[in-house]
């Protein structure tokens, strides 16, 4: 979550007004994240979260987003759900932007992850899956490996300012995954953005899942993929290989893998590291002038690559594939 398009009271309490959530009392914006516009409200109903959607956010992807959560809560997924307008709208327009209010959902993201949470999070992460196999609409992922070229042409003229040789080393690895990406997968409905900052517990359960903005139709393995860059790796940037069991094993047990899914597991999150890596140069070196926005630093994800470039098997991510498989 970020802050890149400022609200007034007056602007906010007028847009409030078509909705039956009693006056304004406060609000504030959120300034972690790096992609929407969010804003913490406070009305005589209670708290809701407010999204005005920028940058990769189209916005006639936000009908997608928004009937994502209803279907999966339909279905027992804990995830805040839209407020409908007093004319039954979910999406409506404040200053300029899409804009949107869901419902507050309790708890709080774990900054220092362990296993527990990882094995919360496989179960989690499967149980999405699951419930999302019979949505209907379909969302073609836009972030990717068809959209990476074009975002390491946006950064590729000054990535070495970042760190020297990073250029050549990320050309050189999407010519791999370009070459070898695999397409006969199962797919479904991901997350495609399931980092702990998503992701709230109540003590050591976990009480729900949030932020469905980069939600698509997908390779579900690419899904896991993703989780093991967020939630496996220490602050210097190793692997931890009890996390990474932990979440594979508790998503087996859910949701079993095939064998194609975990033998093409060690590209697909060299793939997920790369789609990561790449976003975050283009954020890091495109900052807009007064943004309430702390952007990620790329490099965390170079070095994550790194790791997934050694590694052989899906043993590797700390998982015995024969007991995983379907």
């Amino acid at each position: 979550m970020a802050v890149y398009t400022d609200i007034s009271s007056e602007d906010l309490s007028q847009f409030l007004a078509g909705y039956d959530l009693g006056e304004l009392l406060s609000y504030k914006g959120i300034a972690e994240g790096v992609e929407n516009s969010n804003f913490l409200v406070h009305t005589g109903r209670g708290h809701f979260i407010l999204t005005l959607y920028e940058k990769r956010v189209a916005e006639g992807d936000v009908p997608f987003f928004l009937a994502l959560m209803e279907h999966l809560a339909a279905r027992g997924i804990t995830c805040p759900q839209p407020v409908k307008t007093r004319e039954g709208r979910a999406l409506g327009r404040l200053c300029g932007r899409p804009a949107a209010i869901v419902t507050f959902l309790d708890g709080m993201w774990m900054r220092r992850p362990d296993a527990k949470h990882c094995t919360a999070v496989g179960e989690a992460l499967a149980r999405m899956h699951l419930a999302g196999a019979d949505f209907r609409q379909k969302r073609s992922n836009a972030l990717s490996v068809e959209g990476w070229r074009a975002l390491f042409e946006q950064a590729a003229a000054r990535a070495d300012s970042v760190q020297h040789g990073l250029s050549d080393a990320i050309a050189e690895e999407l010519a791999l995954l370009e070459n070898s990406w695999p397409g006969n997968l199962p797919q479904g409905v991901i997350h495609a953005d399931l980092f702990p900052d998503n992701v709230f517990f109540l003590g050591d359960k976990l009480s729900g899942l949030i932020d469905f903005y980069f939600a698509c139709t997908d390779t579900l393995a690419y899904d896991i993929a993703i989780c093991l860059n967020a939630w496996c790796f220490e602050p210097d940037h190793s692997y931890n290989v009890t996390k990474g069991r932990n979440l594979l094993a508790a998503y087996a047990a859910t949701r079993p893998l095939s064998a194609a899914e975990l033998d093409a597991l060690p590209l697909l999150a060299r793939g997920a590291a790369m789609r990561f890596l790449l976003t975050r140069l283009v954020d890091w070196l495109n900052v807009p002038e007064g943004a309430l926005v702390r952007p990620k630093n790329p490099l965390e994800y170079f070095r994550k690559l790194r790791f997934h470039q050694k590694a052989q098997s899906v043993r590797d991510y700390g998982l015995d594939a024969e007991r995983a498989r379907a």
